[in-house]
């Protein structure tokens, strides 16, 4: 299934960080047991190393994951390969943790390319440097077309002048608007979301679970945007997304969400399943 495609069984399941509630955001270990899990595909943060070279990493500093202090981004890729990413989840969740996950290194958005490319692949660009985006934007929109993927990837972020950059690079890669509980204040009105997507030219909208509104849904598809809901971890919210018709959710529990769809599918006699490639 190409990524511009509408779901016919419910929402697709994505795996928010791979399945991050059971394994080390961001690395193998959460992406492998997303797919194992069932998920449609996999979300995870890109960043620009030193270097010029797109990593697999979520905050700007190692202090809440790595444990060290420093800048993630003002490493070379051959630092930040050397790192282990996932001792951290042993310490914080004993019950969950398992000792392979000491072993987890950042990976390169290379190396998540090559493994998992035949999948529904997002990849969010971060970078706090504004100055750095054409770069980042660069880099992922280059990366894309080595792998020939850009029917399988959605490049997403919350710094929409970097989508910007993505579409005039690469105007056949799809892009996604993404915006929280805080963008840029609380309760934004859908209005003022579709209008911000429409200015950088995203073909998709991401929204945090609490800006979720019939309305808002509506008139983006009537606009010509699919929606997007994150982070979905409970059946209420996957319910909810489900029945205004939303193209996917972000989860941290994949495995979760599958098995609640399917359940819901198989009762009025469908599969609960999709080809994602």
């Amino acid at each position: 299934m190409s990524v511009g495609e509408i779901p016919d069984s419910g929402p697709l399941i994505i795996g928010h960080r791979g399945a991050s509630a059971h394994a080390p955001e961001n690395t193998h270990a959460a992406f492998e047991r997303a797919f194992a899990d069932g998920a449609d595909g996999i979300e995870f943060d890109v960043r620009l190393a030193r270097d010029g070279v797109p990593f697999v990493f979520h905050d700007a500093t190692f202090k809440r994951t790595v444990m060290i202090d420093g800048d993630a981004d003002d490493h070379p890729s051959t630092d930040l390969s050397q790192i282990w990413a996932g001792a951290w989840f042993n310490r914080r969740y004993p019950e969950r943790g398992h000792p392979t996950f000491i072993f987890q290194q950042i990976p390169t958005l290379a190396q998540v390319f090559e493994r998992y490319g035949a999948h529904t692949l997002y990849a969010e660009m971060k970078c706090e440097d504004a100055s750095r985006r054409p770069a980042l934007a660069g880099a992922v929109v280059e990366m894309t077309r080595a792998y020939a993927i850009a029917d399988r990837v959605v490049v997403k972020s919350f710094e929409h002048d970097a989508l910007s950059e993505v579409k005039r690079l690469a105007p056949e890669i799809r892009t996604a608007a993404l915006f929280g509980r805080t963008w840029p204040r609380p309760l934004l009105p859908g209005a003022e979301i579709i209008a911000a997507a429409e200015r950088c030219g995203a073909d998709e909208i991401s929204l945090h679970h609490s800006l979720l509104r019939k309305a808002t849904v509506e008139e983006a598809r009537r606009r010509g945007f699919e929606v997007l809901v994150w982070t979905v971890n409970s059946p209420f919210w996957l319910r909810r997304a489900r029945a205004l018709g939303v193209r996917a959710v972000f989860t941290d529990r994949p495995g979760r969400m599958r098995d609640y769809l399917s359940k819901k599918l198989r009762a009025r006699g469908g599969t609960g399943r999709r080809q994602t490639a």
